[in-house]
């Protein structure tokens, strides 16, 4: 039988879109149907129907939806502590790359992982995320560059969300970098546009994604993996803008991709497109501090014109080893100036679209009973602390 109980002496920050200060309820009443929200508000309101019901008491703790990484790499194999050295050393991330570092490092790791190598490997990192309140993450293929590699990837991630209590989202990633020695467009015809038809067949993919940069895929390149999507039914996002302004974040909103993400080299243009089309700005500063870029994201820009802003890890083995989500929320605000109810809002309800969930990312009725229970006593504290990790309790599909 489905659990129904109420969550009681609680502060509820609720991210109802356009609520001031997050949408705090001091002193809240959560009422939890199996895995759905039944009814928020003052605890003073709670309907005489959900009166007689089982109380959780919270003791003055603050509760928000269960955090979203939107962007992780977390299925691969080896790792590159190495190019770190390298950077220290002077390298640039385009200087380790063309030297045969970078992505292509780590599919040759992945390629020499089995698919249980592989799924180890990626446990304890979905165990972390949880640890810190993630309920949602989003994982993506890239390191493998053929069309089993890539398969295997994307199995791997479906299994973590069967092995561990959380929500698993798939990006297939084939456009993410060039074999050595391989034609960019003989690449794509040969082995992304296949891949992408053979995981889609399987059902193994989410979303299609793609690396628009001069190190990677140009605009007309992705755009061919973006209309296979589209004929497939499947959403598209891109890392766009990372490293110089290539006209991926243009290319993103006009596919009316889910998300842009990196976006450090994005113009005003850039966020009126992105505003136009709905698509949401991801921002990873966990890759804009390893690499140590200069160039912030056009934060007010996308204020100025209403774009969505989510905040993700980017966990990957170089260019963000990065495996706190509340880690990047302060580096969000430290970094790139955000407050710290936008960097909530950026790891709930922002990724939650980020993703295209309209389920989950913000406390409402009907909506998906993941929650995280912080010991602390103001939301801005998540943002606030460097390393420190306020988690009292967190709810998956309404279990503790």
């Amino acid at each position: 039988m489905a659990q129904r109980y109420v969550i009681a002496g609680a502060k509820a920050v609720t991210l109802v879109d356009g609520a001031a200060t997050c949408g705090l309820v001091e002193d809240a009443a959560i009422v939890v149907d199996g895995n759905t929200i039944a009814w928020v508000g003052p605890a003073a309101d709670l309907p005489p129907a959900h009166a007689a019901l089982a109380r959780h008491d919270y003791r003055g703790r603050v509760v928000t939806p269960a955090l979203i990484d939107c962007h992780t790499h977390i299925v691969h194999g080896g790792n590159r502590a190495r190019e770190f050295e390298m950077r220290l050393n002077g390298f640039s991330y385009e200087d380790i790359a063309r030297a045969g570092g970078g992505i292509v490092s780590t599919v040759a790791a992945t390629h020499g992982a089995t698919e249980e190598d592989l799924l180890s490997s990626a446990l304890p990192r979905i165990e972390a995320l949880i640890a810190q309140g993630v309920g949602t993450v989003e994982i993506k293929s890239g390191y493998g560059l053929d069309i089993e590699t890539e398969l295997k990837m994307l199995r791997v991630a479906r299994a973590l969300g069967q092995a561990r209590p959380i929500t698993v989202v798939t990006s297939f990633l084939g456009a993410h970098a060039l074999p050595a020695g391989a034609d960019a467009d003989s690449y794509i015809d040969d082995v992304c546009l296949p891949t992408l038809e053979a995981a889609h067949a399987k059902g193994l993919v989410d979303a299609v994604d793609g690396f628009c940069e001069g190190i990677a895929f140009d605009t007309a390149q992705i755009a061919r993996v973006f209309d296979r999507a589209c004929a497939l039914g499947l959403p598209v996002k891109l890392h766009a803008e990372q490293l110089s302004h290539s006209g991926g974040t243009a290319l993103a909103a006009r596919y009316g991709a889910l998300s842009a993400d990196h976006v450090e080299y994005a113009t005003t243009n850039d966020a009126a497109a992105l505003a136009l089309a709905g698509t949401v700005a991801v921002l990873l500063p966990g890759a804009f501090y390893t690499i140590h870029e200069t160039q912030a994201p056009p934060i007010q820009a996308f204020r100025d014109h209403g774009v969505a802003m989510a905040v993700g890890t980017d966990w990957n083995p170089g260019s963000s080893p990065l495996g706190s989500l509340l880690l990047a929320m302060n580096m969000a605000c430290t970094l790139f100036r955000l407050t710290p109810a936008e960097a909530l809002a950026g790891t709930t309800r922002n990724a939650a679209r980020a993703l295209g969930l309209a389920d989950r990312g913000v406390i409402a009725a009907g909506m998906r009973a993941d929650l995280a229970i912080w010991d602390i006593g103001d939301p801005a504290e998540l943002s606030y602390g460097i390393g420190i990790n306020p988690l009292h309790a967190r709810i998956f599909g309404g279990v503790e």
